[in-house]
């Protein structure tokens, strides 16, 4: 029996498909679906699948790169309410993600070397990208201190999400040791930073990143985790393991995750799965 314990079930790629998306989930051994919210509209659509079907539970929070959305940050005021529901495991995603950074996205749409520089140079340009940027900054952390403070009220436990913020999301989760755990969801990083957050009491969770080919660090990092110190995730409809790479992920692929993380750690599947499951059940109060 397998947890898939991080899916996006409201997002359009499952539109009218979620019967046979469960159906084909509990066929492949995946029992339990944790699905995610991201903003007002997703947990809202996460809460009612969840209301829906018995084996999925909810986590609802406000992702980073939607902190500067319209209504975003009034989003939080209403959160606390919707996380009482009793199918609602935990708080998140949240967190801080310096890879969309307005400055950053300016370069992703026009890669010249005129912008290029500008962003360089003392110019204009630069500095309306500096106070973008410091802007997300600080929005971000902001709502990740919101949501951090509301998962101690209700005493539930967070999912993180990090890209290219380390040492800033982690210097505000530092602040909350003792209080709550967390997960790094979609963990891409070395053993080195698996260790470090294993020492503060907080877990990793790999998705289907894990069977790609030119994961090595990753793989690494399957490896040398402790038994009680990770999960399995899909992040579904995003991530498919290999051989589905390219395609729409879905619950039921996080046992090909499961499957390669048992080959790296040269364990059985079984094992595998009743260890991320214990993991999963503890970190979301689900008996």
């Amino acid at each position: 029996m397998l947890t898939d314990t991080h899916a996006h079930l409201d997002f359009p790629e499952f539109d009218g498909q979620l019967d046979a998306v469960i159906a084909r989930a509990r066929e492949a051994g995946v029992h339990r679906i944790i699905t995610v919210g991201i903003d007002r509209e997703s947990c809202r659509k996460s809460l009612a699948i969840a209301e829906k079907y018995d084996n999925v539970f909810a986590v609802l929070g406000l992702h980073p790169c939607n902190v500067l959305d319209e209504g975003a940050m009034d989003f939080l005021e209403e959160l606390p309410a919707l996380a009482r529901h009793p199918k609602v495991v935990a708080i998140g995603e949240t967190g801080m993600d310096y890879h969309h950074l307005p400055s950053r996205e300016l370069l992703k749409r026009d890669k010249s070397e005129a912008v290029f520089g500008a962003l360089q140079a003392g110019t204009a340009e630069a500095v309306a990208a500096d106070i973008a940027d410091g802007a997300m900054k600080s929005a971000q952390a902001e709502a990740f201190k919101a949501q951090l403070d509301l998962a101690v009220e209700l005493g539930r436990n967070v999912v993180i999400h990090q890209r290219e913020a380390w040492d800033d999301a982690l210097d505000i989760l530092r602040l909350y040791t003792g209080k709550l755990r967390a997960v790094f969801h979609c963990f891409g990083g070395s053993p080195e930073a698996a260790a470090e957050i294993a020492a503060m009491g907080h877990l990793v969770s790999f998705t289907g990143i894990v069977t790609f080919k030119n994961a090595t660090l990753v793989q690494q990092t399957a490896k040398s985790v402790a038994a009680d110190g990770y999960m399995v995730e899909t992040d579904c409809p995003y991530l498919a393991p290999v051989p589905f790479r390219g395609k729409t992920c879905e619950p039921a692929h996080v046992k090909l995750t499961a499957k390669k993380i048992a080959e790296l750690r040269e364990e059985s599947v079984e094992k595998v799965a009743i260890d991320t499951q214990r993991v999963a059940c503890a970190f979301y109060g689900i008996s």
